[in-house]
């Protein structure tokens, strides 16, 4: 097997991540939006900040997510580049991991990046810790564009599906953020929660990408 047409693939998502000069600005605008409106609504006593923060901003990154996932397979079956890449026999699994990853490098990386900005906001301590957060929220980011990457391929061939992903995508977040926002709170069960994190995006990167493969395939026939 050649790896040159998941390379291709990988370079693909990149620039194409970046069309129309969005890349990650709107995933961090949708992000940043949260991160300003929720103290406003919710009040400015930092107890309740400290407590909702964690959660806040886990829900906040996997809707982010989901801004730019349309993009991800619809233009390759739009214009044929789908057909192209199962035609030269590289699994579609690893060309369908490839380019999730390339979205999460170009959106999800910069928000895990920016994440302690936005913690601060709600009143997270100016410790060490927000650099472990930091890393969970990218190791969660992770799964969220991979279980994303799913509700792309299986709506790659409708336009405009960028509710139908969310369907899909959203209910298979749950673990993730769940496990990532006790990871943070310092309550009962945080201790092991990195742990169950961790498994939960192992999870995501074993099964997601042949489900995305199987789902090209079929938008393929």
């Amino acid at each position: 097997m050649s790896a040159s047409p998941i390379l291709s693939a990988f370079r693909q998502a990149l620039t194409e991540a970046w069309a129309g000069g969005a890349g990650a600005l709107m995933p961090l605008g949708f992000f940043a939006g949260a991160a300003v409106l929720v103290p406003l609504g919710i009040g400015t006593d930092p107890d309740t900040l400290r407590a909702v923060g964690p959660g806040i901003l886990w829900v906040a990154l996997a809707l982010a997510s989901l801004v730019t996932l349309e993009r991800i397979f619809q233009a390759d079956v739009e214009d044929g580049a789908l057909d192209l890449w199962l035609q030269t026999g590289a699994p579609a699994s690893m060309i369908a991991a490839a380019k999730a990853f390339a979205h999460w490098l170009t959106a999800g990386l910069p928000l895990a990046i920016l994440s302690p900005i936005f913690a601060l906001m709600f009143q997270a301590k100016a410790d060490t810790s927000l650099l472990t957060h930091m890393g969970l929220y990218a190791l969660g980011g992770l799964a969220f564009f991979f279980w994303g990457g799913v509700g792309a391929a299986l709506s790659a061939t409708v336009r405009r599906g960028g509710l139908l992903i969310s369907l899909i995508a959203l209910p298979l977040y749950v673990p993730t953020a769940i496990f990532g926002a006790l990871a943070m709170s310092g309550g009962p069960g945080s201790t092991g929660a990195p742990l169950f994190l961790a498994a939960s995006t192992l999870f995501a990167l074993a099964v997601a990408p042949f489900a995305m493969g199987a789902a090209l395939r079929l938008a393929a026939d």
